[in-house]
């Protein structure tokens, strides 16, 4: 944020210095009284892993686009036929597909991610459990959306349509989402944020998966502003 005085004729622009905040600066007049002293806030970095179609991501996308404090500068995927990818594109976010050579017997992914220094990794409708190395250069700063009431329904091979039928199966009265950090372990990581919808006698998979969506659309782009302290 920038306090100015009515400016006279600019003398000298000093760089005061950077940070992982931004760049500062001050300006002086031609008696070397400071007439600007700025803070240009550097934008916020994400990076998005997904797997299947990637509503999510787009809707991420779009949200982040809108807030302005930050930027999605590339999608990532396992999956060179995932449609994310398209959706990625027609939003001009650059995309990486990588297979699991690179993702668990190399550093090619873990060195990308190093290079681009993301403020958040966001996993949306990532399939992949992340390895060890990668949740270790990046400790706080992975989180992932799981479409259910963590810790009911969660693990490996618990992902979309899987727990929406089991919920039904199990006549549950309620789902919804549980947005959490990632560790080692398929959805184990500490809960950020939960949201609820009921269960009703009427509901089947597919009914349950909207009502679901409906959540995942409304809270994890908030929840992602929030932990970028942009909201």
């Amino acid at each position: 944020m920038c306090k100015e005085k009515d400016l006279p004729i600019i003398n000298q622009i000093f760089l005061e210095g950077n940070c992982d905040q931004g760049v500062f600066f001050s300006i002086f007049d031609v008696e070397n009284e400071l007439v600007s002293s700025c803070n240009v806030l550097k934008m916020k970095n994400i990076i998005i892993f997904a797997s299947g179609s990637g509503s999510n991501a787009e809707n991420i996308i779009r949200v982040i686009n809108a807030n302005g404090g930050a930027k999605v500068s590339c999608v990532v995927s396992n999956n060179p036929d995932a449609y994310v990818l398209k959706r990625a594109e027609s939003l001009n976010v650059k995309t990486l597909v990588f297979d699991k050579n690179a993702f668990y017997h190399s550093n090619e992914v873990l060195n990308f991610l190093t290079t681009c220094q993301p403020d958040l990794i966001i996993l949306a409708g990532f399939l992949w459990l992340v390895p060890s190395k990668i949740v270790k250069a990046f400790p706080g700063r992975i989180i992932n959306i799981h479409p259910a009431l963590l810790p009911k329904y969660g693990g490996k091979g618990m992902y979309g349509e899987h727990v929406h039928k089991a919920v039904i199966e199990n006549t549950e009265t309620e789902s919804g989402i549980t947005i959490h950090y990632v560790n080692e372990a398929y959805d184990e990581g500490d809960i950020i944020h939960q949201a609820r919808c009921e269960v009703t006698s009427s509901d089947d998979a597919s009914s349950l998966a909207q009502k679901v969506h409906k959540l995942e659309y409304e809270y994890y782009p908030t929840v992602i502003l929030k932990l970028l302290g942009l909201q």
